[in-house]
């Protein structure tokens, strides 16, 4: 049965207010130039070190681990739980796991905070892994890293697999593994990201997954 790998942060929850909550956190702690409402939504989905060194290029590898643990230390407090999961995904995964599939969360995310919030919401009956980074981003630094790793762990075929989310790391990670792609339009990106980097199928809502789902397994996608 093929393996679903499934992105966390815009695809399964919407987790804007709690990642927003910690990035402005660590900016007003380290007395950093305050981005825009648009640019703090750009650190959904990357590795939080990817996105600082893209909007703060001066700051060293010393200042860039000083705000990924300042972050963690509002995340774990407070932010890890200030999501909410989207309406109709629990009624897809039911759908999914009861059709046979067996499905994983890959994301960028620490690993040790997905298992917190997947067991948090009662997700647990769904996920057969739970794979993630490491909480410094020294290992499993962008979505390809985390999918290799996923694959690796799940004993998963690239080609009797799928990633879906929401950005164009999901694709890019799905494509440099050899992994077919899901993009999903109620995230946190949009349709010319997500054909941009190569998604195979594009949906418009949770609902929409499992046909997109079948789309690929039935070799329509070109």
């Amino acid at each position: 049965m093929t393996q679903l790998f499934f992105d966390f942060d815009g695809t399964i929850a919407n987790s804007e207010q709690g990642i927003v909550a910690g990035i402005k956190y660590f900016v007003k702690k380290m007395q950093l130039t305050p981005l825009t409402n648009d640019q703090y939504r750009l650190f959904i989905g990357p590795t939080l070190s990817a996105r600082m060194h893209q909007f703060y290029p001066t700051l060293d590898n010393t200042a860039v681990k000083q705000a990924i643990d300042l972050y963690q230390e509002y995340y774990a407090d407070q932010g890890i739980f200030e999501m909410q999961i989207y309406p109709g995904v629990i009624p897809v995964l039911q759908q999914l796991h009861a059709a046979g599939f067996t499905m994983n969360v890959a994301s960028t995310k620490p690993e040790a905070m997905i298992d917190r919030i997947v067991q948090h919401f009662d997700l647990n009956p769904y996920f057969s892994g739970l794979y993630g980074a490491t909480m410094d981003e020294s290992i499993r630094s962008s979505k390809t890293d985390v999918l290799a790793y996923a694959l690796k762990e799940a004993d998963a075929a690239a080609s009797n697999s799928i990633m879906i989310g929401d950005r164009n790391t999901d694709m890019i990670g799905g494509r440099a593994n050899g992994v077919p792609t899901i993009g999903v339009l109620y995230g946190f990106g949009d349709r010319s990201e997500l054909s941009a980097a190569g998604a195979d199928v594009i949906v418009s809502q949770p609902r929409d997954i499992p046909a997109g789902i079948e789309e690929i397994l039935v070799g329509s996608v070109k």
